[in-house]
């Protein structure tokens, strides 16, 4: 597949090889030339010089036949009007957008265009981390009404099956990793010491959720 990625900075840049690695075709349009030397001399993708919003810019680097355009220059302003211009100009269906003020990116989610917050993800992944029970969702659907969350659970749960999660929070358990390893649950898996798990949950549910889950699991 064609990816067209605008920004060679750090993520930009490795975002490139990792796809062309997977064995995808790839462009990537920066207006500084010199950033091109992070891709290394062994990039086999086209390097588009020029303004990432431009349109002549962006069918130069083969937006046309895109299957996804990623916006990840170092202004939020930059790349909502790329990813905007991809999406409604070009037509490329999957388009994200990397966003510095998480204030912007609720409103552009909003508008339908998936954004990635640097920094306030780099926060919830610190916060996650640290709190002992809560959960910080990981992804909300452009409506809002959708999330994907890690939930801190007691450690009373371990050896119940995650089914009985399920039962006593309404929520699906979507995936858990265990031991760095991520799996997905059938109906008997075993819920084990150092899990963690990620449900799936309309939004206003999430503290009821991580009550239950903070507290030890009902008896029958």
């Amino acid at each position: 597949m064609h990816f067209v990625i605008m920004g060679c900075g750090r993520v930009g840049s490795t975002l490139a090889l990792s796809l062309e690695e997977r064995g995808h075709d790839v462009a990537v349009v920066d207006q500084n030339a010199a950033a091109f030397r992070r891709l290394g001399r062994g990039f086999e993708g086209r390097r588009v010089k020029g303004i990432g919003f431009d349109r002549d810019t962006l069918k130069e680097a083969g937006i046309e036949s895109a299957y996804a355009f990623a916006a990840v220059s170092n202004g939020d302003n930059s790349n909502i009007l790329a990813a905007r211009v991809a999406r409604e100009t070009f037509g490329v269906e999957h388009v994200v957008a990397r966003i510095y003020d998480p204030r912007r990116a609720e409103i552009y989610q909003r508008l339908g265009i998936p954004t990635v917050a640097t920094v306030q993800w780099t926060v919830d992944r610190v916060v996650r981390r640290l709190m002992p029970q809560g959960s910080v969702p990981e992804f909300i659907d452009p409506s809002g009404q959708v999330a994907l969350s890690e939930v801190a659970i007691d450690r009373s749960w371990v050896g119940l099956r995650l089914s009985t999660v399920e039962t006593a929070t309404g929520a699906r358990v979507a995936y858990l990793s265990r031991l760095g390893v991520g799996m997905l649950p059938g109906p008997d898996t075993v819920l084990q010491e150092g899990d963690i798990v990620r449900v799936l949950s309309t939004t206003e549910d999430i503290p009821a959720i991580e009550r239950a889950l903070a507290a030890a699991p009902p008896t029958e």
